[in-house]
């Protein structure tokens, strides 16, 4: 394929010229990378991303090559499904699952069953892969949007990016908050010293959580529902703990709790974004998980003796 330069064109960063020329689908990350393998050519040389194209360049471009393969394996990893079409995938992720495969945790993440299930992945920037755009802890559990390509990609991170997705999060907490509804504006940065927890600090980056307290079970507990704004690491839990009442079952920041959990009693329940492709408002809800359930009435027995 050929492209050549017109005279009103010319100034513009080959990369940004190519992205205004091609089709949505092709992310400009995927192009400089091209430009940089020299599959795409200016005149017959390779240039970088940054050269300024001229009048009456020619500029050739290989067909699109297929997404290359990645070394994470599918795996037949049972899925509850929310929702799917050809540009994304809602699911309610079970906790205990990992969302991306790390060097200690290769195998039985969401991300392996993705790869099992998705037969029509389009691939993210030239990669065989779900395109994960948020995510939450392993131990966390609850409704994720994953992109199946490019377009979809792009217009959710945007979206995540700008803050337009609305998250709803519902939380078992220790004790009882003195206000039954309000705001944790406190800044959070990863813990100097422990490297898998996250710490308020003066120069860490801004996170805000609204908060409502759903449910009272005296000084044992509450059911509070979270509205992060932000998207900080450990954010919720974090935040909590800082209002002294940590999640139930958070072996990372809270303390003994009043009943037996095996995991933090943390869930993403409700997920609402706009299509990247039909412009349609969704919202999504994830069913509370037997576990969370089990210590609500757990918490609710205790609480009548």
């Amino acid at each position: 394929m050929t492209i050549r330069v017109g005279k009103n064109e010319a100034g513009q960063r080959l990369d940004l010229f190519l992205l205004s020329r091609l089709p949505k689908i092709i992310s400009r990350s995927f192009l400089q990378k091209l430009i940089k393998e020299g599959q795409i050519r200016v005149n017959g040389r390779i240039e970088k991303p940054s050269y300024r194209v001229k009048p009456n360049d020619e500029i050739t471009l290989p067909d699109r090559p297929a997404p290359r393969q990645l070394e994470i394996l599918p795996e037949p990893i049972e899925l509850e499904i929310l929702y799917e079409d050809q540009d994304i995938i809602v699911v309610n992720k079970p906790a205990g699952m990992i969302v991306h495969p790390i060097p200690s945790h290769t195998s039985g993440t969401l991300v392996n069953a993705l790869l099992y299930h998705c037969k029509d992945l389009q691939g993210i920037g030239g990669e065989l892969r779900p395109g994960i755009v948020h995510r939450l802890d392993k131990d966390t559990s609850g409704v994720m949007v994953v992109a199946k390509n490019d377009l979809a990609h792009r217009s959710l991170s945007q979206q995540f990016k700008n803050r337009d997705v609305f998250k709803m999060y519902l939380a078992l907490v220790q004790g009882r908050p003195e206000k039954s509804e309000g705001e944790i504006q406190i800044n959070v940065a990863r813990h100097p010293t422990l490297r898998v927890k996250m710490t308020v600090a003066k120069e860490g980056r801004v996170a805000l959580t609204h908060y409502r307290v759903l449910k009272s079970f005296g000084q044992l507990g509450s059911l509070v529902a979270a509205y992060p704004k932000t998207g900080r690491t450990h954010q919720i839990r974090v935040h909590m703990k800082y209002i002294g009442h940590p999640i139930l079952g958070d072996r990372l920041y809270g303390r003994a709790d009043p009943i037996p959990v095996d995991r933090q009693m943390l869930h993403a329940s409700i997920l609402q974004f706009t299509h990247p492709r039909t412009g349609e408002r969704m919202k999504f809800i994830a069913p509370l998980p037997e576990d969370f359930k089990a210590a609500l009435r757990r918490l609710y027995e205790e609480s009548l003796r």
